[in-house]
């Protein structure tokens, strides 16, 4: 292996990078929506232990925010610097939706955001209120133009080749925003994001439960955060169901190797595998273990239903309809098997522990309960909030890493993509510096937060303080911006 091949190093740079962008991404996307949801219990009842927590989730939304925006902001250059390439040959297509996330989403949610910073005591309580639910639908938006342009990458549509056929040129815009994979792919991506912000709000409560601070506060949040899991879960269960129809239909490559199914199979032969053991050239199976009919169940709805095999497709592709790339990949336009298999085995399992911890909180904290919640039980429910985040994180590792060898399917190689004329020691060097500097923000990230949890929201006004509903938003204690 070359150390300083630029193509391993790009890809290796932007794996990187963009998954550590993507930590905040989905904490943004579902804390905004908790945020809401608190402000407006504030506004219908008054009461004030759910403005603070308002103010103290959202100064964590409000860090997470920020730092999302520092991280993401070099995924653009990334594009130019070790992608050329790639840019050139998707510019036109890719760079659209992009640039609707950027000029209309974007200045969308971040106008709304200042509004809702600063609008405390300013703006008509109801104007306030629709203030953070704009924001929510903002962040929500930049995830839709986001998740379109990735899914151009997963299943191009919506374009026509230049007459010099090396470029892909827009043709029907509403096509690419209407790709099958984005109308399946963004609702999973919110709800896996409810999923973590949920795991986020149970391990904050659980850490101030423990030591017996801010019960008042705590213990209602602390079901949300656990409600919030359990529903979340039901639909990222359900609109990965969906997704996975599309995957089966626009990508069988990518299930293939999710279940390393080397030969085409239908009925009970097309079964799930828990666990599989292959051949050392990639092209069989030694052994495995596996449910009957679960996978043509999965892949088609239909417990008869046939899967194609990954020794099927590379003979399809290759004799039929990408012949001209066959060459390239010397004749195997399989991914990485083993990435791909366990990814997607992680991913679910992460997710499922999540559900079954939250589960285990309602049961453990519900009214009848006979015993206290034991120590070792909030020591769990505190770091139940990295369950989700890794199952989101090895889900995309699944998503990208399955659609290689092509870095937009069907239509171009990752190879290609690369920039021609960069040597491999200048991306090693930015590969160590956005590390580094990764690294520092991350410490930065993680302090700011953990000071804040730390402090927590003020207690709640004693017997001799005003009532708060004559008190001013900005003279009520509580954790201010």
């Amino acid at each position: 292996m070359d150390f300083l091949d630029p193509l391993l190093l790009a890809r290796w740079q932007f794996g990187l990078t963009t998954l550590y962008h993507f930590i905040f991404v989905p904490l943004t996307l579902g804390m905004s929506m908790f945020v809401a949801i608190f402000q407006t219990i504030w506004h219908r009842t008054g009461n004030v232990k759910w403005l603070h927590l308002t103010r103290f989730f959202g100064k964590i939304f409000l860090i997470n925010f920020a730092m999302g925006i520092v991280t993401g902001i070099v995924q653009e250059f990334q594009f130019g610097m070790n992608w050329s390439s790639y840019s050139r040959f998707v510019g036109d297509v890719f760079g659209a939706p992009l640039a609707f996330e950027g000029l209309m989403a974007f200045f969308f949610e971040a106008t709304f955001i200042g509004l809702w910073i600063f609008g405390w005591n300013k703006l008509p309580r109801g104007i306030h209120l629709a203030t953070i639910w704009m924001t929510v639908i903002g962040t929500w938006l930049s995830a839709y133009f986001i998740l379109a342009a990735n899914a151009f990458m997963q299943n191009p549509q919506g374009f026509q080749m230049s007459e010099s056929g090396h470029r892909a040129e827009m043709a029907d815009f509403g096509a690419v925003l209407t790709n099958p994979v984005v109308l399946t792919q963004f609702p999973h991506t919110i709800f896996s994001a409810i999923m973590f912000a949920a795991g986020v709000i149970t391990a904050v409560c659980a850490w101030h439960l423990v030591r017996g601070q801010n019960l008042e506060l705590m213990r209602p949040a602390l079901k949300f955060g656990l409600w919030g899991t359990i529903i979340a879960f039901a639909g990222v269960v359900l609109s990965g169901d969906q997704l996975g129809l599309v995957m089966v239909n626009t990508q069988p490559m990518k299930m293939a190797a999710a279940e390393a199914l080397f030969n085409s199979a239908c009925g009970a032969d097309a079964s799930f595998s828990i666990f599989s053991i292959g051949t050392p050239d990639g092209t069989g199976e030694v052994w495995s273990l596996r449910v009957p009919y679960a996978l043509a169940f999965l892949s088609t709805h239909d417990f008869n239903g046939c899967v194609e095999g990954i020794n099927d497709l590379n003979n399809l592709y290759a004799t039929t309809k990408f012949p001209q790339f066959a060459d390239q990949v010397n004749g195997n336009f399989a991914p990485i098997l083993w990435v791909t298999y366990w990814s997607f085995r992680w991913m679910m399992g992460f997710g499922g522990i999540a559900v079954l911890v939250a589960i285990a909180g309602l049961w453990v904290t519900r009214k009848n309960a006979k015993r206290p919640v034991a120590r070792w039980m909030w020591k769990i429910a505190i770091w139940q909030a990295p369950l989700a985040l890794f199952g989101i994180l090895v889900g995309w590792i699944f998503t990208e890493m399955g659609r290689q060898p092509w870095i937009v399917f069907g239509q171009m190689l990752t190879q290609d993509g690369v920039s021609p004329n960069v040597p491999g020691w200048t991306v090693l060097i930015s590969l160590v510096a956005f590390t580094l500097i990764y690294l520092a923000l991350a410490i930065v990230e993680f302090g700011l937060i953990f000071k804040t949890v730390k402090e927590g929201p003020q207690p709640l006004p004693g017997p001799d303080d005003p009532d708060p509903s004559e008190v001013s938003v900005e003279n009520t204690p509580s954790t201010v911006y």
